[in-house]
């Protein structure tokens, strides 16, 4: 019976008795052969276009690439690479991709599965056959765990973590300081809402740079109109006239007067004291005392251009033939309001005052920031036993006050 291979590494299986006297040569040439399937180191070329390279094992004593347990591919390669071994062998390979070429590499059987190196991978993988298939030996297919004495410092990279690898429950209390993290590591996306609270924050570690940017320029701003997100950033500001420049003075108007008022250009509320003429006192038989006109503060947020007319009423007066007081002259501010004056003086009383409607304040002293005694009640005349006697005072004329926020 003639010599047959055996099938994985092909060594001669010698029959009795055949082969006398050669023995010793083909037992050499089998250690060979087995001495490279064990330690043996080879390179194969497969440089160029897209291509399949196979792989063959001759039977011994011939020396093949693919019998090594160490094969490094080698070459520039300028397509998509195959290298196929035979089918129905059995064995594990350390496979070295050395190629230069940013291109795939796959290692399978002829018929079978196999496993490929992306376009930047040139690592080595640990390979084995089970007689269909290429299988890979990696991490994915080994059990046990990884001791942080086997990873070696700065090992562990971004790139080699899945997202969402590293979870809170995988961290030491306080493994992860200052020095671990690289520049702009930690972004906004990387941070939980509210999981950074203050009790996290070492001493002045927020500063201007830690800030994101809201787009607001940076400047000094006079009067500002400022405009602040749910989270307590600035997001827009401008110079203004919000809440700056109230009370400037404008417009002092005692009555009789008339004319229309034009707002200046950056207001935007004004305040305006507005009081109504007192009525004429009565005199001669049944004297009596004016009432006192209307007075009142209005609240007048106001848009511009804003340009209204006015009038501002005058004292009523005793009206001799007649016997009678006139009623004081109203006050109006067009769009703003109308206070009304007070009634002449009536026989024996005074005449009813006048009132201030839709007024956002009135108040109990006249004179309170315009002064004087604007809008009074002529006094009464003198009433003596006999005859006419003497006239009732004429009521004090009314008073338009405006004030402006001008932003300013």
């Amino acid at each position: 019976m003639a010599s047959s291979y055996s099938t994985d590494l092909k060594i001669e299986l010698m029959v009795t008795g055949e082969n006398a006297g050669t023995w010793g040569d083909k037992t050499n040439d089998n250690l060979n052969v087995i001495q490279q399937a064990i330690a043996g180191y080879g390179e194969q070329s497969i440089a160029g276009g897209a291509q399949t390279t196979a792989l063959t094992i001759a039977n011994s004593p011939t020396l093949s690439v693919a019998r090594n347990i160490v094969i490094k591919l080698t070459g520039t390669i300028t397509g998509n690479q195959i290298v196929t071994v035979p089918n129905g062998i059995e064995k594990t390979w350390i496979v070295s991709n050395g190629t230069t070429g940013v291109f795939t590499v796959e290692f399978k059987t002829v018929s079978g599965t196999g496993t490929t190196w992306s376009t930047t991978d040139k690592g080595i993988k640990i390979l084995y056959s089970d007689g269909t298939n290429i299988n890979a030996v990696d991490i994915t297919t080994l059990s046990g765990t990884v001791a942080s004495a086997q990873i070696a410092n700065l090992a562990v990279t971004s790139s080699k973590l899945a997202s969402f690898a590293v979870t809170s429950a995988r961290l030491a209390s306080f493994a992860v300081t200052t020095s671990r993290l690289a520049t702009n590591a930690v972004t906004a996306i990387k941070i939980t809402q509210s999981t950074i609270t203050q009790s996290k924050l070492a001493a002045n570690s927020v500063g201007a740079n830690q800030l994101i940017s809201t787009g607001v320029t940076a400047a000094s701003y006079t009067s500002a109109t400022i405009t602040v997100d749910a989270d307590g950033r600035i997001t827009a500001a401008s110079s203004g006239s919000a809440g700056a420049g109230m009370g400037i003075p404008t417009l002092y108007s005692v009555g009789p007067s008339s004319g229309t008022y034009t707002a200046t250009p950056t207001a935007n509320r004004m305040g305006v004291y507005m009081y109504a003429a007192g009525g004429g006192g009565r005199g001669g038989n049944g004297p009596g005392t004016g009432g006192g006109g209307g007075f009142g503060f209005y609240n007048k947020p106001i848009v511009q251009p804003f340009s209204q007319p006015y009038a501002v009423g005058v004292g009523g007066f005793f009206n001799e033939p007649s016997g009678t007081a006139n009623a004081g002259g109203a006050s109006n501010f067009t769009n703003v309001g109308t206070v009304n004056g007070g009634a002449g003086g009536i026989n024996g009383g005074t005449g009813t005052a006048g009132n201030a409607p839709g007024a956002s304040l009135t108040y109990p002293t006249r004179s309170f920031v315009v002064g004087g005694s604007f809008g009074s009640g002529g006094a009464a005349g003198s009433n003596p036993m006999e005859g006419m006697g003497s006239g009732g005072a004429t009521g004090t004329a009314g008073v338009l006050v405006i004030f402006e926020n001008t932003g300013t």
